[in-house]
This record gives structure tokens, C-alpha cells and sequence, in this order.
């Protein structure tokens, strides 16, 4: 069990245990989520470029070039200019 203690400004220190277990850096943001029946739940909201690795690959997937995405979102009727 971690505890922590609020200071009179409404601060507190998240323990060693915590930070270290969420990668917990600082700068990072973090989301408090308050459940119906009361619990809260801290969420890392910083996510470090090495953890977007992999996400989008796909082995099936033929390469586009940057010429084909930009003519595909004129098609659309959108632009990147």
C-alpha cells in the first residue's frame, strides 16, 4: 500500500512505487477518472514516442507515398496547403 499526504495547497507527492509502476516522469500529465461508485483511477496521459512504435504496422499493408495520401485527401475535397 502507498500513502501519500495532501499539503494545505491541495498538492501531494505520488510515491516512488506508483510513478515507477505508471513510468511516471516529470512533465508527464496524468487523468484522474472518478468510477460511479466512488473509486478513482489515475491514467498516464504522456506517452513517449518510443511506446507509438509499431501501432500503425500492419503486414498486409502496401506503402502509400506522401503524393498518393495528398491526392487522396483532394479527392475528398480536403488539402494539406
Amino acid at each position: 500500500m502507498s500513502i501519500a499526504t495532501i499539503t494545505s495547497k491541495g498538492q501531494t507527492t505520488i510515491p516512488k512505487e506508483i510513478r515507477e509502476l505508471l513510468n511516471l516522469r516529470p512533465g508527464d500529465r496524468i487523468n484522474f477518472m472518478i468510477e460511479a461508485d466512488g473509486r478513482v483511477y489515475i491514467e498516464p496521459l504522456s506517452v513517449k514516442v518510443e511506446e507509438l512504435s509499431g501501432i500503425l504496422h500492419n503486414p498486409g499493408r502496401i506503402p502509400v507515398s506522401i503524393e498518393q495520401m495528398n491526392e487522396a485527401i483532394e479527392h475528398c475535397g480536403g488539402s494539406l496547403r
